[in-house]
């Protein structure tokens, strides 16, 4: 999101934080642990979220807001829905199915119970053939209850957790033959086996009031328990076997408040998250403690207490709104046992950093269909665990070790933007700036290694343009399309103790854009859409990036189109159908980043049925 992955973007279920002290830079593995089928919608912040939300919250804030009875929408009385849910893909031959179940009392109660199961098949391009091993198996299961206390007052008890089994990192394996499209060419892999089990839960309490009369005018009150256990076995060699195990337990509070102040209104509130580590790791013939993901018997703290006050700062310029906030972090490490190969035993130590961070954004209404805003926003994001004492396979092959002599990462946003909204046309463009310092990042031990050990870079930047629009040509046909553009850079040493270097932020993304014409059919239970998608040749590689041969290929990612075709039917009240064909001509391609090509063609057919 706005050239950042991983742990500078933040992830939360519910407005319960799931980024943990464990964090890495990998952008996909941790928002994989959200089921998708659990999910309502998505509410995405971008670049502005560390004064709501405290560190991580640089690139974007995404939180994921999930399913529910909808109790109090529902007729006084017993109410039952239930739902059956299959799809299928030729590709890989994958099986996803998910039960849905809510009942209860209208206006009173609601219970709403999910169960998915997926079975995911080994995909297949036409360059790479058959990706043995690109499949594994997840279970889910999420219960929500919700309870009217009052006609303003809700309480609820939420549990979801994730299990998936045996996914390979399957560009590190003999499994991966290598790669070769027009010249850019990615390396085969080299281990037997690298495989990783990872589980998350998350049960929360929640107790939300509404509109109400006084100056609290909303109030919600958030206590949270979550686990995740990430379990790692790489078969590199007879004679080189290695495990690893982090488990976290963290518990959470949240309290935000809202009240009418002055002519406008202040947000304020306070949230904190504590973080139990433990960890175990092996090696053939070597002391096991050297082998540990990161330090055991460890634990982290981040403490927030922020505000927000929105209003329209002149009476007689209704049209201007604007947005303050200022927020105050405490983060603690305390590091209980961390391997220190020097003189072969555990040390312990702790660290801790307080920061305020601050924002400003202006809105101006021209009338009620345009708009343009500004906005410049402060960010932070306090070095984990796995920062200060990660030991990790990395990229392809590499070594990631922490680093106890860090300091936190500090941003500065500027945005500024439009939008535009009619009937039947739509259009938005941003473009914003992020100065970074201190950006935390992995720097070769010494000239050529694949050791790469965690340091502060310097002084650093990311800009872009964002661009949506849709258009409605009539009532049946419309059409859509979106694009950005962003390009990053930094400057860090060549090596511990080397030169400084500039050079690009690792994983920019491309020029990249998408079009899409759909037709609805006037009575709306058909409707059918085709869409274009392109990316430009990814070439702007930080040195890391160019080092990462497994899944970046030499000069670059390269540019591809795909098109595709999706349609939906309801064909009855209680039954819909949906069928899409992804990658009509069988592009040869991957994403930037990614450790694996995409799926050649793929028809995949989508059942529902309601009872």
């Amino acid at each position: 999101i706005r050239g950042f992955t991983g742990r500078q973007n933040l992830l939360l279920v519910d407005g319960v934080r799931i980024n943990n002290s464990t964090f890495r830079s990998g952008p996909i593995q941790y928002w994989n642990t959200v089921d998708s089928s659990a999910v309502d919608r998505l509410e995405l912040v971008k670049g502005q979220g560390s004064v709501l939300y405290g560190s991580d919250a640089i690139g974007g804030t995404l939180n994921t807001l999930t399913k529910s009875s909808n109790f109090r929408e529902r007729l006084d009385g017993w109410f039952n829905n239930n739902s059956l849910f299959y799809r299928f893909d030729t590709n890989s031959r994958s099986h996803v199915s998910r039960f849905e179940s809510s009942f209860g009392e209208g206006g009173k109660w609601g219970v709403l119970f999910g169960v998915s199961q997926k079975n995911f098949g080994d995909i297949r391009d036409s360059s790479v053939g058959r990706m043995d091993n690109t499949g594994y198996d997840e279970i889910d299961t999420d219960f929500r209850l919700d309870l009217a206390v009052s006609d303003a007052t809700t309480l609820t008890l939420a549990h979801h957790r994730v299990n998936q089994d045996d996914v390979w990192r399957w560009h590190s394996t003999i499994y991966n033959p290598g790669w070769n499209h027009g010249g850019h060419v990615v390396t085969p892999g080299a281990f037997a086996a690298r495989i990783y089990d990872q589980e998350r839960s998350l049960t929360y309490l929640k107790l939300d009031g509404g509109e109400g009369g006084g100056w609290l005018k909303k109030w919600s009150a958030t206590l949270s328990y979550q686990k995740s256990q990430d379990s790692q076995f790489q078969n590199r060699a007879l004679t080189d076997i290695r495990t690893q195990l982090a488990e976290v337990q963290t518990w959470g509070l949240g309290l935000q408040m809202e009240s009418d102040l002055g002519n406008g209104s202040l947000l304020y509130g306070l949230d904190y998250y504590h973080d139990s580590v433990d960890s175990a790791g092996t090696r053939t013939g070597k002391d096991p403690r050297s082998q540990r993901p990161v330090a055991d018997d460890s634990s982290y703290d981040l403490l927030g207490v922020y505000g927000q006050y929105r209003w329209t700062p002149f009476v007689d310029v209704p049209k201007l709104k604007t947005t303050l906030g200022v927020r105050f972090t405490h983060a603690e490490a305390r590091i209980g046992k961390n391997f220190d190969p020097t003189i072969g035993a555990d040390i312990s130590t702790s660290k801790q950093w307080q920061n305020w961070v601050a924002s400003a954004r202006a809105i101006y209404e021209f009338n009620e269909r345009w708009n343009t805003y500004a906005g410049i926003s402060q960010g932070f994001r306090a070095p984990n665990l796995n920062d200060l004492s990660g030991n990790l396979t990395s990229r392809s092959g590499f070594t990631a070790l922490g680093s106890l002599d860090l300091e936190p990462e500090k941003f500065i946003s500027y945005e500024i933007g439009s939008r535009f909204q009619t009937e039947r046309a739509s259009f938005s463009v941003a473009a914003y700036y992020t100065a970074i310092d201190n950006v935390i990042i992995g720097v070769p031990a010494t000239v050529g290694s694949t050791t790469l050990i965690t340091s502060n870079g310097r002084d650093g930047e990311v800009y872009g343009i964002e661009a949506e629009a849709s258009y409605h040509l009539n009532d049946q046909w419309a059409l859509s399309g979106h694009a950005s553009w962003q390009e990053g850079y930094t400057e860090s040493n060549a090596f511990v103790g080397g030169p400084q270097n500039r050079g690009y932020l690792s994983r920019i993304a491309p020029l990249m854009g998408s079009v899409a014409l759909r037709w609805t059919h006037p009575n709306e239970k058909l409707w059918i859409e085709g869409r274009l998608t392109a990316a430009a040749t990814a070439d702007k590689l930080a040195a890391n990036d160019k080092g990462d041969t497994q899944r970046i290929p030499t000069g670059g990612t390269p540019s591809y189109v795909t098109a595709s075709i999706q349609a939906g039917w309801q064909a009855r009240e209680d039954l819909s159908l949906t069928l899409a064909l992804e990658n009509m001509t069988n592009e040869d391609y991957r994403i930037h980043g990614s450790g694996q090509n995409e799926p050649g063609f793929n028809a995949i057919l989508g059942v529902r049925l309601d009872f």
